[in-house]
């Protein structure tokens, strides 16, 4: 009895196994997948004849897809995050706010910042309107150790963080900016 169940399994296995052979089971391949695809035969108006055109995958869709541009650039709706932002984009606006600082030119920094802000003066903690940081006076903004730490700010290398990107050349006084509301913006001056 033995010899016989001994047998029945090796005939069941058996049957398993080339089933599972015919019918591809267990093997890890993917279908084959075409790289051309043939666009319907179509009749020639001026000979009568007829003509298959052939195009690759790839050539119906330099056909069909829009260009991209090279670079990066900012959409319509914004910048999503501080990551979004390339450091072409990063590099000119830090420019931009190192010559407003450089000439103390009060106006064009308020221009650049999104209100409220934080300024880090002595009793002023968050700055809400254009018109109170105006009444700061370049004086009070435009300390010696800021001017000195924008001047010598490395620009060229920005990293994003969540915080922005600091205007600085390692000391605390700095300023900030990153995205906001879409758009690069001076978030806050430190002291």
């Amino acid at each position: 009895m033995r010899k016989k169940m001994k047998s029945m399994v090796v005939m069941v296995l058996g049957f398993a196994l080339t089933g599972s052979v015919l019918t591809g089971c267990g093997e890890s391949r993917q279908p084959r997948q075409d790289t051309q695809q043939d666009i319907p035969m179509s009749i020639s108006e001026e000979t009568g004849e007829d003509s298959v055109e052939k195009k690759t995958k790839t050539e119906q869709t330099e056909a069909t897809a829009p260009e991209e541009p090279e670079e990066t650039v900012q959409s319509q709706e914004g910048y999503e995050d501080n990551f979004a932002v390339d450091s072409d984009a990063a590099k000119a606006f830090a420019q931009k706010v190192k010559e407003a600082t450089a000439e103390k030119d009060l106006e064009a920094l308020a221009e650049l910042t999104a209100f409220p802000v934080y300024v880090g003066l002595p009793g002023v903690d968050v700055v809400e309107t254009k018109e109170q940081f105006l009444e700061l006076g370049p004086d009070a903004v435009f300390t010696d150790e800021l001017m000195e730490s924008v001047e010598m700010a490395d620009i060229d290398n920005f990293q994003p963080s969540m915080a922005g990107f600091p205007i600085s050349d390692g000391r605390i006084a700095s300023i900030n900016f990153g995205v906001v509301d879409g758009e690069l913006a001076i978030n806050g001056i430190n002291y």
